[in-house]
């Protein structure tokens, strides 16, 4: 009996130290309370059933339920779209036991505000900072007529070889997007690729035969070899029904261009944009054929296939820096050995991480943050009053 007294006292105590502050690296319109538990929060759902969270405009005002947390919870993110920046507010967290409720002290005033910066992100901060910095060296570098190295890639330098190996057997050239779209980065890469093919074909005076899987590509191909016949000096030679529509079914797809092989017999396709399961089966055409072969797609998944079926393969971002390798402009290049000694500095810092972390050097305690998220916490808060 005095012990179900005691239990009975016990669930009616509220919550302490509860304290409300505007939730910090959030857009605004947003409050968040903090509370130890209930003396009474001990995890029997049946005694204590949670919290109610209250809220005003004043301290001694009507009082409204905002927001119910569930038993052990001592956080609670009032984010209702009636909170508005720069309006104070107060607080009372409701502890609710099966003998009743009991209200904290009230907690405030607390106003939103909208923050400018996330400090939990400092690090994407760091990266993109060093990024820009080594990418706007390079440029620099570039534009100062320095020669910065790029490796060789095979598939690129045998454009010329290719298209010369068709004009001398007296055959075409067939070019192929694959199943690609024109939003996609790969197909603005190939289209620079196209470019280059067809600057070839314009030159040697070779027919270029360019079918398509989307209508939007078709276009923009379309554009790409009429300007690039121009810049040759040979708009004459241009044919739109050399770059035709097919179908937007994949295995139609792939049928309308293995018969376009077999009866045209190119002399050199090249494989550049994005490729599924019909991959194999256009390679094994176009070896069929006796064409030379130069594949480049970023899909993992069909690489082995090319790689086996075709002369060259452009492996991955070999297709993205193809614009670059074929005309060498200052910012792209510029850029381009920014991005990659970025990527190698985070291969090696990953692959010391791993290293250090499977010896035990490594702990979770390791790097401590706090001293410069404080600091940079500070600036924010100073840079915000403004």
């Amino acid at each position: 009996m005095f012990q179900s007294i005691f239990i009975l006292g016990l669930l009616a105590q509220p919550p302490a130290n509860v304290a409300a502050f505007d939730t910090p690296n959030d857009e605004g319109s947003s409050i968040t309370v903090t509370w130890e538990p209930s003396p009474a929060d001990s995890g029997n759902l049946f005694l204590f059933r949670g919290y109610e969270i209250y809220r005003s405009d004043t301290p001694t005002g009507e009082f409204k339920c905002v927001g119910f947390a569930a038993a052990g919870a001592t956080r609670f993110d009032d984010s209702n779209t009636d909170i508005q920046d720069g309006q104070e507010y107060f607080y009372v967290v409701r502890a609710l036991t099966s003998s009743g409720h009991e209200d904290s002290p009230v907690a405030g005033p607390v106003a939103s505000s909208a923050q400018w910066f996330n400090t939990q992100r400092v690090n994407v901060l760091a990266i993109t900072l060093l990024i820009s910095a080594l990418v706007i060296y390079y440029i620099r570098r570039a534009r100062a007529g320095d020669r910065l190295f790029v490796r060789k890639i095979a598939g690129l330098d045998a454009i010329e070889d290719a298209v010369g190996r068709s004009t001398e057997m007296g055959k075409p050239i067939l070019y192929s997007f694959g199943l690609s779209y024109l939003n996609e980065v790969w197909t603005l890469a190939s289209l620079s690729i196209l470019h280059r093919v067809a600057e070839k074909c314009a030159e040697y005076s070779t027919r270029l035969l360019v079918p398509h899987y989307d209508p939007l590509v078709m276009s923009a191909a379309q554009e790409t070899v009429k300007q690039a016949y121009a810049e040759a000096g040979r708009p004459d030679l241009y044919d739109e029904r050399d770059s035709p529509f097919l179908t937007a079914d994949q295995f139609g797809y792939a049928a309308g261009v293995d018969g376009m092989m077999m009866r045209e017999r190119p002399g050199a396709v090249f494989w550049q944009g994005y490729f599924y399961a019909e991959s194999l089966i256009l390679a094994e055409t176009g070896h069929s054929v006796g064409a030379i072969q130069i594949a480049g797609t970023t899909s993992v998944e069909q690489i082995p296939f090319f790689v086996v079926a075709c002369d060259y393969t452009l492996i991955g971002e070999e297709m993205y820096a193809a614009s670059c390798y074929l005309r060498p402009d200052p910012q792209m290049l510029g850029s381009l050995k920014g991005e990659d000694l970025t990527k190698a500095m985070i291969l090696v810092f990953l692959a010391g991480a791993a290293v250090l972390g499977t010896a035990g050097v490594l702990s979770s305690h390791f790097f401590d943050y706090n001293g410069l998220n404080v600091l940079f916490e500070n600036v924010v808060q100073w840079f915000n009053t403004f």
